[in-house]
C-alpha cells in the first residue's frame, strides 16, 4: 500500500489548486476550438505517419500551468509533456502535467480530450485532476481526488452504480484486439486521461495502456484508486500492484524515462480480462 502523504492540509490545498488549474486549461482549450491551429510533430515522428502532434494550445496551456504552480508552490518540481524544464529536480513533490491528452483528437476537432494534472509525492500519485471535454454528465468538467479522499466531479462527490442489467461492459485499450475472445467490448478513446476518468466514474470497467508516460496517467491514477479500483503495472503474465513511478532505491532515475504497461479498473473486471489473456 502507498504510504500516506504526511501533511493533510497541504494535500487538500494541492487538490484545490489542481482543480483550478485543470479548469483554466479547459477554458483555454475550449476557447481555441474552431480556430486554425499551428501544429507541429514531435522529433522522431515519421513524415508518412504524422504521429504525436503538438499544437500551440498544448504549449500555451503548459506554460500557464507551470507559471501558476511556480507562484503557488515555490520549489516544487514540475514534469511536463511539452517542456523538459525541471525547476525543482530532487524535490519530494512533482507536478505532472499533460496540457492536452488526446491532441490528435483535438487538432482534428474530434471532441474527446482532456487536460491532466497529477501531483506525485516521492513518485506516488497523491492528487489528480482531469478536465474532460465530456463526462458522465454529458458536459465538460473536472474529475478529481486526493489520497484518502473521495472521487469528485466539479467538487461534488461522485459515486455511480453500474446498471446490473448490462451484461457486457466496456474496456479501453490502446492496442488492436480480437473482441470475440474477451468478456468486455473494446473502445479506443485516444486519451489515457479520459479513460482513467471514465473508469473512475464507472463508464468503463477496465483499461490497459501499453507504454504510457508519467504525465499520461499521473492525474488519472488517483481517480481510479479513489473509486475503489486497482492499478497494476508490468504486463502479462507478471502484472503487479502499482506502488509508484519510482523505486525508492533507484536514486537518480528520471521520471521522464518511465514507461510501463498499466492495467486499471475494478478488481472483478481486471480478473476477467486477465483470464482472457490481458
Amino acid at each position: 500500500m502507498p504510504r500516506p502523504f504526511p501533511d493533510a492540509t497541504l494535500l487538500a490545498e494541492m487538490e484545490r489548486s489542481a482543480v483550478t488549474l485543470a479548469d483554466l486549461a479547459g477554458a483555454r482549450i475550449t476557447a481555441a476550438l474552431g480556430q486554425v491551429l499551428q501544429v507541429r510533430y514531435k522529433p522522431g515522428a515519421k513524415a508518412e505517419t504524422y504521429r504525436d502532434p503538438v499544437s500551440e494550445v498544448d504549449q500555451d496551456v503548459e506554460k500557464l500551468i507551470r507559471a501558476l504552480v511556480g507562484e503557488r508552490f515555490a520549489g516544487h518540481d514540475i514534469l511536463g509533456e511539452e517542456s523538459e524544464e525541471r525547476p525543482g529536480r530532487g524535490h519530494d513533490i512533482v507536478w505532472a502535467i499533460d496540457p492536452i491528452d488526446g491532441t490528435t483528437n483535438f487538432v482534428n476537432g474530434f471532441p474527446l480530450f482532456a487536460a491532466s494534472i497529477g501531483v506525485l509525492w516521492r513518485g506516488q500519485p497523491v492528487v489528480g485532476a482531469v478536465w474532460c471535454s465530456t463526462s458522465h454528465a454529458l458536459r465538460p468538467g473536472v474529475y478529481h481526488a486526493r489520497q484518502g479522499g473521495p472521487l469528485q466531479f466539479d467538487s461534488v462527490p461522485l459515486a455511480l452504480t453500474p446498471n446490473p442489467q448490462v451484461r457486457r461492459r466496456l474496456a479501453g485499450t490502446g492496442a488492436p484486439e480480437d473482441p470475440a475472445r474477451l468478456p468486455y467490448d473494446l473502445r479506443r478513446t485516444g486519451s489515457a486521461a479520459v479513460e482513467c476518468a471514465f473508469l473512475a466514474a464507472g463508464l468503463l470497467g477496465v483499461s490497459r495502456f501499453q507504454t504510457p508516460n508519467v504525465w499520461d496517467v499521473a492525474g488519472g491514477i488517483p481517480l481510479v484508486l479513489a473509486a475503489g479500483g486497482q492499478v497494476l503495472v508490468g504486463g502479462a503474465p507478471d502484472w503487479r500492484d502499482f506502488t509508484g513511478f519510482l523505486d525508492p532505491g533507484a536514486a537518480g532515475r528520471d521520471l521522464r524515462r518511465w514507461k510501463q504497461p498499466v492495467l486499471l479498473g475494478q478488481a472483478g473486471a481486471i480478473a476477467a480480462m486477465r483470464r482472457a489473456g490481458w
